[in-house]
């Protein structure tokens, strides 16, 4: 049996592309597919956006990478910009989610070993997802992920997702209990949405017992939900918030935003990254919070959002084989009764991209956030009926 030079740690579609422009995918053969998953929520500007193109050829020409040992204008601008956009105070910046969430873990660790706390632990939701390096795999609430890997990081404490409840029963049973670590919306999840006020019933319990509230908005960040960041629509401020994906359109970069009591908490020789937030990196991230914020990006996502849902509603919503349609801006998902597990190549087929998760029951789309409205009744006509035929309803 020959081995493939690439390690085997992904079920790839059957399909290589050349080039993209906008919402568009163009593969080796020259065929087109809408693109309705954005690299997993990444290209919110779609592809060869011009701004992002440009400073990213620009910052190439001129400078790459330094390291974090000296001073970087364009980190100190990214942060200048992500600070004043979502109300924190400063940023450390690495080169993926996983990261800045790994970022997220230490701070809460360090901040309850201030208070004293010995073994610090952070609660955490059943069906999330933080990343795949030990200690977000071990937050992540996922254990088919996590099968093969233990023993699992310690410090975690799982709690069922969108149930204040159980969040309060587990503070008042752990005095180890240091931050809560939730997304807003759990997209690998299958794309949850908690009830309105569920951020804020967080935010009032960490207030009462001197904890921190991280927000994982990896995926719901950067435009996504309707706002620039997910909270933001419920009127609150997390001590810590971290993000990635959209911020730089396909150029890996992520960030840990603090505010308040989490802002110094880590300090000189306490975390770093040699890549993290250097030059090109910060360019590109620039370009896109430049673009988003601009041309009111978010909120036409909101707006887009909502119209692809009601499409759907409207074709799909009375078959008995589709159990809800739901949606937060561009975060939209169509569940099904039964596994759907091949509509992904089915949908390529068609000349979409989209994914299946939440069990292979839940038909999730990310669509960039540039797309036109012919764009989206295109996706809502083609997938509405992709989906008929598979569950043979016509």
């Amino acid at each position: 049996m020959s081995i493939q030079p690439v390690m085997n740690t992904y079920s790839r579609l059957s399909v290589a592309f050349d080039h993209g422009e906008g919402c568009w995918l163009f593969d080796t053969d020259g065929n087109k597919y809408l693109d309705a998953l954005s690299g997993i929520a990444v290209c919110g500007l779609g592809h060869a956006h011009p701004a992002v193109t440009t400073a990213i050829s620009e910052q190439a020409s001129q400078l790459i990478h330094t390291s974090n040992l000296y001073t970087i204008p364009n980190q100190e601008l990214l942060a200048e910009r992500l600070t004043k956009i979502s109300g924190m105070d400063n940023v450390f910046f690495g080169n993926s989610g996983a990261e800045a969430n790994e970022a997220a873990i230490k701070l809460a660790r360090r901040y309850g070993h201030a208070k004293g706390i010995d073994k610090p632990t952070t609660i955490v939701m059943e069906g999330s997802f933080h990343g795949r390096t030990m200690a977000t795999l071990s937050a992540t609430g996922n254990r088919s992920a996590q099968a093969g890997f233990e023993p699992l990081v310690s410090g975690f404490v799982r709690a069922p997702y969108n149930d204040v409840a159980a969040v309060k029963n587990i503070i008042a049973n752990n005095a180890d209990v240091v931050a809560i670590l939730v997304e807003p919306i759990q997209g690998e999840g299958g794309v949850i949405i908690p009830a309105d006020d569920y951020l804020n019933q967080l935010r009032e319990l960490c207030d009462a017992n001197d904890m921190l509230l991280m927000l994982d908005e990896v995926q719901t960040g950067n435009g996504r939900t309707g706002s620039y960041f997910a909270y933001q629509q419920n009127n609150i401020l997390p001590d810590v918030v971290t993000t990635a994906k959209g911020l730089g359109n396909g150029v890996p970069i992520g960030a840990c935003l603090a505010r308040g009591k989490a802002t110094e908490v880590l300090v000189p020789g306490t975390h770093g990254s040699t890549y993290g937030g250097n030059p090109l990196c910060c360019a590109a991230a620039l370009a896109v919070v430049d673009t988003i914020t601009n041309e009111k990006l978010d909120q036409r996502a909101g707006k887009l959002g909502d119209m692809i849902a009601d499409g759907f509603r409207a074709q799909l919503g009375d078959a008995s084989y589709v159990k809800e349609i739901r949606n937060k801006g561009l975060m939209i998902a169509i569940e099904l009764s039964e596994a759907g597990t091949e509509l992904a190549v089915l949908s390529k087929v068609k000349g979409v991209l989209l994914n299946v998760t939440g069990g292979g029951k839940v038909v999730r789309m990310l669509p960039p956030l540039v797309m036109s409205d012919t764009e989206a009744e295109l996706l809502v006509n083609t997938v509405s009926r992709i989906i008929k035929v598979y569950m043979a309803d016509e």
